[in-house]
């Protein structure tokens, strides 16, 4: 089969099921889903990206990196076109993403061998550009993260609380809400732990961008252990991918939805079941063998629509 042929019949299929989902078939629970895609898991172009949403119907994107650079470093008039292109094809952007805390915490060593994205003293500046950027995108919602893990994660767990506690103060005073998201090499990996910090500081400033595949890489079962876990209040926004532990070395490793150990189907019914109101996000991480990231996210986008359309 050639990749025109292919591409040609993943699309249809994915696209089939999403117009099911609108009511051509009859599938009520998908339809109330705000579903979208985070951009450059297509593209770093973000027009291609948007007709890729177009192309499925879907409403909503998550951005991280345009034309090559986090979004918190493109100009305010690039910040602009992306609002215009977005309402052009009436897409609307559910959170912007920012490297917030992917960095060392002030007199700590990583565990692992993780880089700061930004040193630590231009973290606050790194929340003052992506403020002024979700005032011009329309979305309250900015993704951050909880410092890199350390050996002992409960010794500096108070510093932790601490130098967040001041970055959700700046959020509020501007009336943006932080979105802290889970991910292995952070502080906050699991749905255990991402419950404690939230718990830490009670703030309507302060929500969670859950990353149910991030949990099950960490140890943690997502579904339905971690989801029990949650204040479901402070839940505003989820990735969906798959994965999948590695047989012969027991690593983790990102699948296609459908494909791996994760129970999305079940979450996508208890997400139901709870009336979720927050936005999703296929988050595809999954990597074909050829490298084509937009043939990979198609794949996934189909398995995540067939479970939609099964959910009752």
């Amino acid at each position: 089969m050639n990749r025109r042929i292919f591409v040609g019949r993943v699309s249809m299929s994915a696209a089939g099921f999403w117009l099911a989902s609108q009511g051509m078939q009859g599938s009520e629970p998908v339809s109330s889903f705000k579903l979208g895609f985070t951009t450059d898991e297509v593209t770093q172009d973000l027009e291609a990206a948007l007709k890729f949403a177009q192309e499925f119907g879907l409403k909503w994107v998550e951005i991280r990196n345009l034309w090559n650079r986090y979004v918190t470093e493109t100009s305010l008039d690039e910040v602009k076109r992306v609002k215009r292109l977005c309402d052009s094809y009436g897409v609307r952007i559910s959170v912007l993403d920012t490297a917030l805390f992917k960095c060392a915490l002030p007199g700590t060593r990583p565990a692992g061998n993780q880089k700061d994205d930004y040193p630590y003293q231009e973290q606050a500046p790194l929340l003052k550009r992506a403020i002024d950027r979700s005032e011009i995108l329309d979305t309250r919602f900015i993704r951050i993260f909880s410092f890199w893990r350390v050996e002992n994660p409960d010794e500096v767990w108070d510093q932790v609380v601490g130098h967040m506690f001041k970055m959700v103060e700046l959020a509020q005073a501007a009336g943006r809400v932080l979105l802290l998201e889970n991910v292995g090499g952070g502080m906050v990996e699991t749905s255990v732990e991402s419950a404690r910090l939230l718990k830490a500081i009670s703030s309507p400033s302060l929500g969670l961008a859950w990353d149910p595949a991030n949990a099950f890489c960490a140890g943690e079962k997502p579904f339905p252990d971690g989801y029990a876990i949650l204040d479901k209040k402070l839940v505003h926004h989820i990735h969906l991918r798959d994965a999948g532990r590695d047989p012969k070395t027991d690593r983790c490793r990102w699948l296609p939805v459908g494909k791996g150990e994760i129970d999305n189907f079940g979450l996508l019914r208890a997400l139901v079941r709870d009336k979720y109101e927050g936005t999703l996000s296929l988050e595809t991480h999954y990597r074909r063998p050829d490298g084509n990231k937009e043939l990979a996210t198609r794949e996934s986008l189909q398995g995540l629509l067939e479970l939609m359309q099964k959910v009752q």
